[in-house]
């Protein structure tokens, strides 16, 4: 397989559920070599969740599968000495580190960001937390659902009948999994430069907010506070969803002359010097009079007979898919976004089908090498991987490798943790040291109940 932009990035993932893992399947499909640290005997809480109770109990639930394509997974308890000290040589050769505990969480366990930076001067630590690691809220439980709500985006969501409603899919994780993508990306680029390791502090809040774009944009600009519009769009008509004669259909006639030619198409052109409907602004002021028109005419064929005609003269209509729809999609198989990876290692029979990220690099897709792991399934197999780690920083960046000397030193001393993942290892596989482990997230746990 030819190099990938993030070829040779060595990335900690600590993270649970959705959009820590998201983040890193980003990279991963980047490049980045990534190497999931989890709890002994439990590990990543998206190991139960999904819709099928046999997954979920082999611990290898659909939401699991889909972010974790291409990882590794070891298990450390980093309430004991002999995880501590193998977690500290890691940290000390890799590149980047995440986590989305609750904010201090991580700190309180021992590795804070001046531990952290101590064990490895070059490292690029992202914390990805609900609300950022100061502020008066830092320190409450948030899931999407409440990110959403707090946004502003659900009061959004809806008619004025039916608002505030959640978006159907849990945007706010997945946004705040992009932008820990992007941000991370960003500092090993400026790392590049400078040689410095950075504290990436990723609210889940404000890259909720800053995506919701012209919803916030236009209030802050203008002072006009957004209202519920349904399938509308504010910014122009007729754009929102219309009925034909068989279902709902999508336009956006957004510019003039896409609305001359749908008036045209539909044999309305009539509606082109009425007064109400002549130009942009008046359009959309007597919205509801203009769809009412629009849904008469198109009454007249089928939403997928109306797609292909305006679409081929230029007016963007579509209908509206169902998720089982969208997968089928001729094109997204055109660009083979979809992969097939085998099912986790001695799980089940048969292939899992994952996504892409959605570009292409030379025309080709990037899609997983390998599939998701098996709870600690390369437990044994730490001890090689450290000492590749090892050789590739100090081939790859021996300046920062000479910078890191102390963390180097600090290592050395779990040096023997090199044997250390050894003793790591049969803790993993004796749920007597593992038992106290899973207490051990107890700290952890307000954190990964709330995620964030």
């Amino acid at each position: 397989m030819p190099d990938r932009p993030l070829t040779g990035i060595r990335v900690l993932d600590l993270t649970n559920v959705l959009a820590g893992p998201y983040c890193t399947y980003q990279l991963m499909l980047l490049g980045a070599e990534i190497v999931k640290i989890e709890v002994p005997g439990h590990g990543d809480l998206a190991r139960r969740l999904g819709p099928d109770p046999s997954l979920n109990a082999a611990g290898i639930g659909a939401s699991f599968l889909a972010q974790n394509s291409g990882k590794k997974s070891v298990e450390l308890n980093l309430k004991e000495p002999a995880g501590q000290a193998c977690f500290e040589d890691l940290v000390g050769e890799a590149d980047v580190l995440l986590e989305n505990f609750r904010a201090g969480v991580l700190a309180r366990m021992g590795y804070p960001w001046e531990r952290l930076r101590e064990l490895n001067p070059g490292l690029v630590y992202c914390a990805i937390t609900g609300f950022g690691q100061n502020g008066p809220m830092s320190q409450a439980p948030a899931y999407d659902q409440i990110i959403q709500g707090l946004s502003g985006m659900m009061s959004i969501t809806g008619t004025p009948d039916t608002a505030p409603l959640r978006v159907g899919f849990p945007i706010s994780d997945t946004v705040g999994g992009l932008t820990a993508a992007l941000a991370v990306t960003a500092a090993l680029t400026g790392r590049q430069r400078d040689g410095r390791g950075r504290f990436l502090d990723v609210s889940m809040l404000e890259a909720s907010v800053s995506a919701m774009g012209w919803a916030v944009s236009n209030y802050l600009v203008s002072g006009a506070a957004p209202e519920p519009m349904g399938d509308q769009n504010a910014t122009a008509a007729p754009s929102g969803t219309f009925e034909t004669a068989d279902g709902p259909l999508n336009i956006a006639a957004n510019r003039q002359e896409q609305f001359a030619t749908l008036c045209r198409l539909l044999e309305r052109p009539e509606l082109l010097t009425d007064p109400r409907f002549a130009e942009r602004e008046s359009r959309k002021q007597h919205r509801a009079a203009l769809n009412h028109e629009l849904n008469k005419s198109l009454a007249a064929r089928p939403a997928h007979e109306w797609e292909l005609l305006l679409s081929r003269a230029g007016v963007p209509a579509a209908r509206i898919l169902t998720v089982p729809q969208a997968v089928a999609s001729d094109q997204l198989a055109a660009r083979g976004f979809f992969t097939d990876v085998p099912f986790p290692e001695g799980t089940r029979p048969g292939t899992v089908r994952v996504s892409g990220n959605g570009v292409l690099f030379d025309g080709e897709p990037y899609t997983p090498g390998s599939p998701a792991p098996v709870l600690g399934q390369h437990n044994e197999d730490l001890p090689a991987l450290l000492s590749r780690w090892r050789g590739a920083r100090a081939a790859s960046t021996p300046a920062a490798s000479a910078s890191a000397a102390p963390a180097s030193t600090a290592s050395a001393s779990a040096a023997p943790a090199s044997a250390a993942p050894a003793s790591a290892a049969p803790a993993s596989a004796a749920p007597a040291s593992a038992a106290p482990a899973s207490a051990a997230p107890a700290s952890a746990a307000p954190a990964s109940a709330g995620d964030r």
